[in-house]
């Protein structure tokens, strides 16, 4: 199935937490040279975006690149054997790689093979349309995406929802691991942040706000309009809203899913099955396409029809579906005017005067939670040197109460007991002023201490 149009998609997620390794990690994959990986000490992973987005692409070039919801899963699977961590975010407007890995000079190439492998797009000339960031330039991309700041339409709501649903396909794919997984989720939090603290997503300026803006804006009063609306998902939902509230005067819904259309027409207007377009065409003013079909619901010939029943009178088409809903051809047909998601943006340029002001506050959030998620990238550097430290004063203790075991064997269970508590009480206190200073020095970028600490210890 194909995504339906805005920025859509729903996980529900708990607090901050690191994820577990990913079983594939347990299944060969990315096992990091003699030397690397775990023990390659205050280099950790590499994080990545490789994507288009409607700002330097056309849907032309957005559409064969893309992934419906069928295809994630499939993709995902393939992506883990280009890359160690990843997740895809895949929305009518944009499409995003994210990737992490301690070899930084092989992301790029890596995602840009997977990406390509068997799409029908021409190589020649695809760079321009690309863009490659990497560190904290990625994580304050997708930080800015999940809030809005970053999609065609500034506050659309919808494109949070699809960052939870790229990260609940990832998780389902195992194929985010601990640093994507909390990138993702962290760019939740500052999305939330964004639009409860802001006024970015407040005065109506999503894409089946826009659709319905543009129906008023070519007919006018919608109030003597019949519109045909095709898809129940949420974008139709939301289409149909503003449809009512504009005082249509007829609305037919039509939907794949039969029971939710005949739920959405009862709350809103008419039922019609996708059989049926071919009769609904002709009485239709206004038709807006909203489906997840993965392929043409109405054809040219089916609009050449329409016309020829509707005595001269012109027919409006909005497809805000990727792919797309209508045959593009039926444009051509004299009377028709056919406008496609990539048309939506200017019409909402009037709503956005007041989100450009509050944007500059919500940057200032984005700022925050990037800073808060590089720290924790930074402290998670110091955690091998922490384990090692640890296992270094276990195994001493151990080693000294097994030298006195002789002794210790004559003395009642509960005095053993009362010196193995003392012994783990004085190693974690001695533990204590270290362990926070290797956390400390490793959140403002250091290293001295981790360094320090191996040398002091000899834990190398």
């Amino acid at each position: 199935m194909k995504r339906q149009a805005g920025e859509r998609n729903s996980v529900t997620l708990g607090a901050r937490q690191t994820p577990r390794p990913s079983p594939r990690s347990q299944r060969g994959g990315f096992a990091a040279p003699d030397g690397e990986g775990a023990a390659r000490r205050g280099s950790h992973p590499r994080i990545a975006v490789l994507g288009m987005s409607i700002k330097r692409s056309g849907i032309d070039l957005r559409e064969p690149l893309s992934f419906t919801p069928s295809e994630l899963q499939g993709a995902l699977q393939r992506l883990a054997s280009f890359v160690p961590e990843g997740a895809i975010l895949s929305t009518c407007h944009r499409v995003e790689l994210y990737a992490a890995w301690d070899r930084a000079a092989s992301l790029r190439p890596a995602l840009k093979r997977f990406w390509l492998e068997g799409r029908p797009v021409p190589r020649r000339g695809l760079d321009e349309h690309l863009y490659y960031l990497e560190g904290e330039d990625a994580a304050r991309h997708l930080f800015s995406v999940a809030g809005g700041l970053d999609s065609a339409i500034l506050g659309e709501p919808q494109i949070l929802g699809q960052v939870r649903d790229a990260l609940g396909h990832g998780l389902a794919a195992e194929t985010t691991g601990p640093v994507i997984g909390t990138l993702f989720r962290d760019a939740i939090r500052a999305g939330k942040r964004v639009r409860t603290e802001t006024a970015v997503g407040r005065n109506a300026a999503s894409v089946s706000y826009a659709a319905v803006e543009l129906a008023s804006g070519v007919l006018g009063d919608l109030r003597s309009a019949r519109v045909l609306l095709i898809g129940a998902g949420k974008m139709g939902e939301l289409a149909a809203r503003n449809l009512v509230s504009k005082g249509v005067a007829a609305l037919s819904v039509a939907g794949r899913t039969v029971e939710r259309a005949e739920r959405l027409a009862l709350e809103c207007g008419n039922g019609v099955t996708l059989a049926q377009l071919e009769h609904a065409l002709p009485e239709s003013d206004i038709v807006i396409s909203c489906t997840s079909a993965p392929h043409h619901v109405i054809f040219r010939d089916m609009v050449t029809d329409a016309m020829r029943d509707r005595g001269g009178r012109p027919l409006f088409l909005i497809d805000i579906a990727v792919p797309r809903d209508i045959e593009p051809s039926a444009g051509d047909i004299p009377g028709v005017h056919l406008y496609n998601i990539d048309d939506l943006e200017a019409r909402v340029l009037s709503n956005m005067r007041g989100r450009r002001a509050a944007a500059r506050q919500a940057q200032g959030i984005v700022d925050q939670e990037v800073r808060r998620f590089q720290r924790w990238l930074a402290v998670r550097d110091a955690a091998p040197t922490i384990a090692a430290l640890r296992g270094r004063a276990e195994a001493i203790r151990q080693s000294e109460l097994a030298r006195t075991s002789t002794l210790l064997a004559r003395l009642p269970e509960a005095d053993r007991r009362r010196i193995e508590a003392l012994t783990v009480a004085l190693q974690k206190k001695m533990l204590h002023e270290p362990i926070a200073h290797l956390r400390s020095d490793a959140a403002l970028g250091g290293g001295e201490a981790d360094r320090a600490v191996r040398q002091l210890f000899a834990l190398d």
